[in-house]
């Protein structure tokens, strides 16, 4: 593709992003500005106009369908094979710098790398060990995840934590923590990025090296970075300071897991002389949904000023709804997504139903059954999340890997070996008394040496099996995993089911390199799979980002939920909860309804909900407002400035009713909505079908 063909279709700001080569640039993207086609056109400038070798230009996301539709789109620009080049999510690139570069820090590079899943067995396995609660798993490894993120290794948080939170029993873990991977040769994610840090800081000829190596970085999803990445990105650009960072401080939600805002509110401090590209043309939404979603974000006061515009047109007005309870709610949205299916308006695959935690998905997957809806929810087990998957993903590495202790006590006794955790206990007693691996712990005892056991030959069985593995040449991962599955004999305890996905992970292995293949599928830790089908789709507003839907609906939009009751009192994370909103908001393209209830089923018990005080922010011009609830309500909040006042509607007719119009003859009222002249009804024809008919000029006459 020629330098003039790669400007065709771009916006004058696009342009000029593609064309600023030399120094800092920050573009400002908001949602659905054309940020993927800004970043895979440059790309492609930089290669075709700059001469830029495409090895040399290291391009990072977040997830790895953002980078694998990223190097889809310029491969189709460029017309080359890209496999040998940068771009990929940041751990992945920090993997492949680590897998070439640890031994300058002490580790092996047949390293093993934990994804979250194996972390959390190892801290539980831990937990155990000390008598810690095991239940507490998941607040303790969140905690790590924040200081490792944060460049806070144990030693740094036994000696400087107080700032940090410091708990004893906490530091307790996170030492022994980081000890049993040591061991173990694994690196959990977080060490992915902190010991790329560590090597470039303790090593300048390794950063001088990989700063050669990439005198250019593209950076997506700028606003996500925490603070190891960005102290990654920013010394791989210290020199040269050819950085394109494309991110929008609005849509940053992610403060949970360490990203910072003021990253990329700072860009310009940290790069003097950057050029700043605002991209505020949006491609997917109408005027009304961009205008309402401005309008709640514009009460964040910590904010890159951007006003979104689009040709799209006005397009429907923001629809609210506030009813009884989440029954009702459920069925309201539910009742819409029939009749808009009905009408042959939308496909069941163009609607996404948002929300703030899971537990708001129970009545709305009720009454989508109930009605006969199909739908599937994003974020819930992944296919390298199953069992089955995890379980040969295991084998794999301990056979890459024998000093690997977490994939070891997962599959030992996997298929059934009899080997039991009575002799799993005494083996990890004496590994850790000789600081050896369990696997080595297990020759010892084999030869001889140590503990015996009376299953001394099923461990000697155990040990061959892995050895054999281990020795044995394949030509790719697909034939290593298929000798894996023969000689364990791991098939034969699945049923069909399980059968066939590992048969899949045997297909997407094949002609890839067998380690590769291991770190990408340990690497994969998020649903990132897309699900085909018609169905609707239910997700947390976290689990929406990067996606878009012709139809959004945002549930649950009371005090408590959106925000969150503990984002109150910390201003921090109210914008957080504000910028959440706002990325749901701006998922939709044509219809944006949004609801709250009254009454509420929240943790074992029926709360009285508030209106959230993000509605206040909404213009009445931009929204229709409904109220379907027994008696009126206002719509204060104790402390806070008065909301809208929301209309209870008396609609002329009502759902169920018989109607007659003029021309299309008998129907019946399938939903009335509107106040005012604003009134509209859903009336189902049976020899026309489901119309939206305005009551001012359908001259409607009931019967």
């Amino acid at each position: 593709m020629s330098k003039e063909s790669l400007m065709q279709d771009l916006n004058p700001q696009q342009k000029e992003a593609l064309k600023h080569c030399d120094g800092p640039l920050l573009v400002l993207a908001g949602a659905g500005s054309g940020k993927t086609r800004v970043i895979t056109h440059k790309y492609a400038y930089l290669v075709k106009t700059h001469k830029v070798s495409p090895e040399s230009i290291l391009t990072v996301t977040f997830t790895n369908k953002a980078a694998n539709e990223m190097k889809e789109r310029i491969q189709h620009l460029l017309g080359k094979d890209l496999r040998q080049t940068w771009i990929g999510t940041l751990h992945s690139q920090c993997g492949k710098i680590l897998r070439k570069e640890i031994k300058t820090l002490g580790y092996a590079p047949d390293f093993s790398i934990y994804d979250e899943d194996d972390r959390c067995t190892l801290i539980r396995h831990i937990l155990k060990e000390f008598k810690i609660y095991e239940a507490l798993y998941k607040g303790v490894s969140s905690r790590i995840n924040l200081l490792k993120s944060s460049l806070i290794g144990p030693e740094d948080f036994l000696s400087t934590g107080d700032g940090f939170g410091f708990d004893e029993k906490l530091a307790k873990v996170y030492v022994r923590y980081q000890d049993e991977l040591r061991r173990s040769n694994a690196l959990d994610f977080d060490d992915l990025i902190m010991l790329t840090v560590k090597l470039f800081k303790e090593h300048q000829p390794s950063l001088k090296k990989y700063q050669a190596a990439f005198p250019h970085i593209l950076v997506d999803e700028f606003q996500d970075l925490n603070a190891s990445q960005y102290q990654l990105v920013r010394l791989l650009a210290r020199d040269h300071k050819n950085i394109c960072a494309v991110g929008d401080d609005d849509q940053s939600i992610y403060r949970f897991r360490g990203a910072d805002v003021k990253h990329i509110l700072r860009f310009e401090k940290d790069f003097p002389g950057a050029r700043v590209v605002r991209l505020e043309r949006n491609y997917r939404s109408t005027q009304n949904i961009l205008d309402a979603s401005h309008a709640v974000i514009s009460g964040n006061t910590s904010r890159k000023a951007k006003k979104l515009w689009t040709e799209r047109g006005a397009g429907e007005k923001v629809h609210f709804c506030w009813l009884v309870n989440e029954e009702e709610e459920a069925k309201h949205v539910s009742k819409i997504i029939k009749e808009l299916f009905l009408k042959g308006a939308f496909a069941y695959r163009d609607v996404g139903i948002l929300y703030r935690v899971n537990l708001q998905s129970r009545p709305v997957e009720d009454a989508l059954r109930e009605t006969g809806l199909p739908y599937h929810i994003v974020g819930g087990i992944s296919f390298y999340q199953r069992k089955e998957i995890k379980d040969v993903i295991a084998y794999a590495r301990l056979i890459l890997n024998h000093g690997d202790n977490v994939s070891l006590r997962r599959i030992i006794n996997c298929p059934p070996r009899g080997i039991g955790s009575a002799t799993l206990s005494k083996l990890e007693n004496e590994a850790k008394k000789k600081t050896m691996s369990i696997f080595d712990t297990i020759k010892a005892c084999i030869r001889g040496n140590g503990i015996v056991t009376a299953t001394k030959d099923k461990l000697g069985a155990f040990a061959t099996l892995v050895e054999k593995l281990s020795s044995g040449s394949y030509d790719s991962a697909d034939a290593f995993l298929k000798a894996v599955i023969e000689k364990t004999g791991y098939l034969a305890s699945l049923d069909d089911d399980r059968k066939g996905h590992v048969a899949e992970l045997i297909a997407l292995a094949e002609g890839k390199d067998i380690r590769e293949f291991i770190d990408r599928a340990s690497l994969l830790t998020t649903v990132e799979e897309s699900s085909g089908g018609d169905h609707v789709s239910l997700m947390t507003m976290h689990n929406a980002k990067g996606l878009e839907f012709p139809v959004v609906f945002i549930i649950g939009l009371e005090e408590g939920l959106l925000p969150y009751f503990k984002a109150n009192g910390n201003e921090e994370e109210i914008a957080e909860e504000r910028r959440l909103f706002y990325v749901g908001m701006t998922r939709a393209k044509d219809l944006l309804l949004l609801s709250g209830a009254r009454k509420r089923r929240l943790y074992s018990r029926i709360q009285e909900q508030e209106p959230s005080r993000f509605l206040r922010d909404l213009p009445r011009n931009f929204c229709h407002w409904i109220e379907k609830v027994s008696e009126p309500r206002d719509m204060r909040c104790r402390g806070e400035k008065a909301r809208p006042e929301i209309k209870k509607v008396k609609p002329l007719f009502s759902s169920g009713c018989r109607v007659k119009h003029p021309v299309w003859g008998i129907g019946v009222i399938r939903d009335c909505y509107g106040d005012g002249d604003d009134q509209k009804v859903m009336v189902n024809f049976p020899n026309i079908g489901v119309k939206r008919l305005s009551l001012k000029l359908a001259n409607l006459t009931k019967i």
